[in-house]
Order: C-alpha cells, then structure tokens, then sequence
C-alpha cells in the first residue's frame, strides 16, 4: 500500500458552526497540522488538488472552504479577509488545534497574512503562496479588470471544476470575491512587520503578484524566506487552470515546502 493511499483512507471531512457561520472542512493524514487556505473563487480541491496527496504523506492536513466558497455557507455581509482570519481561527479552536503551520494561496495567503496578524498564538509557521498585502504588488491593469469583472471572464475549467461543488452559488461567490478586491486596502506596514512567525514566501516568475512585491514582504517580515519559482500564478502547487498536458508532480514545490516545514521543526 502507498503513503498517498494511506493518507487517503485516513480521510475525513464535516462542517463546524463558526461566527454564525457552517464552515466546511477536510482532514487528510497524520501528524503536525498543516492548514490549508484556498484562493479566491476556488475550492480545496481546485487550489490544492494536487499538492494535497503528496502532504498528505508526512502531516495532518486541514483543509477549509472560506465564507461563500465550495460547501461552506454565506452570510448576509461582503466577505473580508478579516472576517476569513477570525472564522479559521474559530474552526481551529473547535477542533482542538491551538497552533498549525498554515498554508494561503492568493486570496487565501491574504487571510493568511491575517491570521498571523490577529491570532499569532495560533500560527507555528507560515507560507504564503502568491500573497497580497498592499495593491500595487498587482500591476494596475487587475485593478481595471476588476471592476468590470463578470462571470463569463472566469477561466472554463476554473467554473466547471467550482460547479462540481456548489453550482447555485457561483454567481454569488463571484460577485462577493469580486467586490472584495475592487474594495481591497493596502494592510499597513507595522502590521506585516509584527509577523514573527517562521515564513516562507513563493511566487511564480510570470505571477500576477510581483517580484517586487514579494521582495517587499520578504524584508518586511524578518527571517522570512523568498521562492521566485518559473511558471504562472498557482503553477508552483498545480492549481487547477494551470495544469498543462504533461504535468508531473515533481515541478512542484512540494520538497521546498517539506524542506522548511521540517528545518523549522529541528529548531524547537
């Protein structure tokens, strides 16, 4: 039998009331926890479909779906990444997990980002995949697109593969992850620059998040490390609309992340 079998058959899944909010989520494998933050318009699945199996291996992996995405419900308010912090906070205290390296892709290393910011006492280590905390590390034409954004614009496979899940709220999830950003404000320095937890940073050379941007984080948030991987926006971890004929999971970062989880572990 294969690890990634084993890490499979120890799967489990469920919904918690957090916030006034039923949230979803998945459990896979065993050993340190290893949460796992999904990006905008996405579902597990979609962001980390892939990479799952292969974490899976050596961790415990909780997997969320935030506010309005996949399985998880709404609430009658816009989404913000402050709101998503304090909602995966509550999940892990409901579960019993009072300290978790947390993983946020996009949209989800921005609720990462959060998480560190509000509830450092939660936060082991950090990665933040592709993040966002101020808006010019997007160049200016996102911001454009942004606001006049419509369904119809969203990759093919990206709504096919988010229909599976939750097809009656596409359009809502959408337009709510939509307004969030047309709405986004920079997170100011002095917040970023409390983060002390161990953090690794990775982008994509060819990412929507710039060099730049990332490099501004990387000093930011002392001790932090840097990754600037060849490939697109997600590409690193074989998000779902970047997956090319030919893919093999060993172009993914996989070993770095593992690398840095188990350096920081030798530490304590």
């Amino acid at each position: 039998m294969s690890n990634q079998t084993s890490a499979t058959k120890s799967f489990g899944h469920g919904f918690e009331e957090v916030n006034g909010l039923k949230m979803y989520y998945e459990i896979y494998g065993e050993g340190k926890p290893l949460v796992l933050i999904h990006g905008g318009g996405s579902t597990i699945q979609i962001t980390f479909g892939k990479v799952i199996p292969l974490l899976a291996k050596t961790r415990k992996i909780i997997a969320v779906e935030l506010q309005a995405h996949g399985r998880t419900e709404d609430r009658n308010t816009d989404l913000s990444f402050e709101q998503d912090a304090d909602d995966v906070a509550a999940l892990l205290n409901k579960l019993n997990i009072s300290k978790a390296a947390i993983f946020g892709f996009s949209n989800g290393a921005t609720t990462t980002i959060q998480i560190a910011i509000r509830h450092p006492e939660l936060v082991d280590k950090l990665i933040l995949g592709s993040p966002l905390a101020k808006r010019n590390g997007i160049p200016a034409w996102f911001w454009e697109f942004i606001k006049e954004a419509c369904i119809e614009n969203m990759p093919q496979i990206l709504r096919e593969e988010y229909s599976k899940v939750d097809p009656d709220g596409l359009q809502n999830m959408h337009d709510k992850d939509a307004k969030r950003m047309v709405n986004f404000k920079d997170i100011a320095d002095e917040k970023i620059k409390s983060i002390k937890a161990p953090t690794l940073i990775i982008i994509g050379d060819k990412d929507v998040i710039t060099p730049e941007h990332a490099l501004e984080l990387h000093r930011q948030i002392a001790g932090s490390e840097l990754a600037i991987i060849p490939g697109g926006h997600g590409e690193y971890i074989g998000e779902i609309t970047t997956i090319k004929p030919g893919f093999k999971e060993s172009q993914l970062v996989v070993p770095m992340i593992e690398k840095f989880l188990d350096k920081i572990n030798e530490q304590e």
